[in-house]
C-alpha cells in the first residue's frame, strides 16, 4: 500500500465557479471565501507543508481546467517569480485584508455606509451593480465584507486568468500570498 496524496485541485475547480455564482445570487454567500483564506494557514500549522496549494485549492484547479488547452505558454519572466515581486503582491494583499478589516468595522461602528460594489485592485469599481437574484435580510456589515471579499478574490481571479493565458495556466501560483506565506523564502532578488 503507498503513502499517494490525493490531488483534489481538477476536481475541486467549481468551487471557484460556485463562489462566483453564489455572489451573483446574493453577496452575503462571498463570506465563505474566508475559508480560503484561512485553510491553508490551518494546513500548514498542521502538516508544515503546502497541502493547500499542492492539492487542494480551487482556484489553481480552475486556473489549469480554464486555461490549460488555451494557454500562450510563453516563457515566465524572471522578474515575475523574483522574492521582491513576491513582496510587492504580498503587502498589496496585506493592506487590502486591513483596509476589509478597516471599512467592515467603520460600518459596523455606523461610520461609513456599506460599499455594494465589486472594485478591482481596490480603487477601481466595476460599472455595473451586481445583481442581486435573491434578496436576504442582513445585516450592513455582511453585505460590506461580502463585497470585500468578492472583490479581493475577483481582483486575484483575473490577473491569474491574465497571467495563466499568457504564460502557464499556474502562473498565478507563483506569487499568490498564499503560496508566498507558506513557502520557506530564500535570498535572491
Amino acid at each position: 500500500m503507498t503513502n499517494k496524496k490525493i490531488n483534489y485541485q481538477d476536481r475541486l475547480f467549481f468551487i471557484t465557479i460556485l463562489f462566483f455564482i453564489l455572489g451573483f445570487i446574493n453577496i452575503s454567500f462571498a463570506i465563505a471565501g474566508i475559508v480560503c483564506f484561512i485553510t491553508p494557514f490551518i494546513l500548514f500549522g498542521i502538516y508544515k507543508d503546502k497541502i493547500w496549494c499542492k492539492f487542494i485549492c480551487p482556484r489553481a484547479g480552475f486556473l489549469n481546467q480554464a486555461l490549460s488547452k488555451i494557454s500562450l505558454r510563453k516563457k515566465i519572466p524572471e522578474w515575475l517569480t523574483r522574492k521582491k515581486t513576491k513582496k510587492i503582491i504580498l503587502t498589496y494583499f496585506g493592506l487590502n485584508l486591513l483596509f476589509i478589516t478597516m471599512s467592515t468595522t467603520a460600518v459596523a461602528l455606523g461610520k461609513i455606509e456599506p460599499i455594494e460594489q465589486i472594485r478591482f485592485l481596490i480603487i477601481f469599481g466595476l460599472p455595473f451593480k451586481m445583481p442581486q437574484l435573491i434578496q436576504l435580510d442582513v445585516s450592513n456589515v455582511l453585505i460590506h465584507l461580502g463585497y470585500r471579499v468578492y472583490s479581493v478574490m475577483f481582483t486575484s481571479t483575473i490577473i491569474g486568468l491574465l497571467l495563466g493565458f499568457i504564460y502557464a495556466p499556474r502562473t498565478w501560483c507563483a506569487i499568490c500570498p498564499i503560496q508566498t506565506l507558506t513557502t520557506k523564502q530564500t535570498d535572491d532578488n
